[in-house]
């Protein structure tokens, strides 16, 4: 069967919306993440938190795990190897002393600027298929997705 039959077949399935989701994010991730890796020797978990550290600057670990739903102990992994590779610094919060707030170096702003550059261009080539209008459609409806209630916690999937 060629490819093009089972993606139609997989996207017009009974959970045909989660594997469209699926095969975007999945898609663009092997792509992302063998370059990122290859080119800047990071996992892709630090990029991301270096970019939020970048737009967030003080933001705490932990909040950046609310910004990358990924497991406390792999932000603190990348947190870890951002600091040791001198792309950022935590300093102790002026509220409570036993609290870090991180802050990208110089280091790491030039690295961000380089690696924001690529990301855009990715995320221009990935999107190539939609035209402006339906970017801003595609945008808004994920964002109402990702904004919503239910995308981090589930009903159906309790334990």
């Amino acid at each position: 069967m060629a490819a093009d039959e089972l993606l139609t077949g997989l996207f017009d399935g009974e959970v045909g919306p989660l594997m469209v989701i699926t095969h975007i994010v999945l898609g663009n991730n092997a792509v992302t993440n063998q370059f990122i890796e290859r080119r800047f020797g990071m996992p892709v978990h630090a990029w991301s938190a270096l970019y939020a550290v970048g737009k967030f600057p003080g933001i705490r670990a932990k909040e950046i795990r609310m910004l990358l739903p990924r497991p406390q102990n792999t932000i603190s992994r990348a947190v870890s190897l951002l600091e040791t590779r001198g792309l950022l610094v935590q300093e102790p919060s002026s509220s409570d002393g036993r609290e870090k707030r991180l802050f990208v170096t110089e280091e790491g702003k030039r690295l961000l600027v380089e690696l924001v550059d690529v990301s855009r261009r990715r995320q221009e080539e990935w999107l190539a298929p939609l035209s402006p209008e339906e970017r801003t459609t595609f945008v808004a409806l994920a964002r109402k997705v990702a904004e919503g209630p239910d995308l981090h916690r589930s009903a159906v999937m309790a334990l």
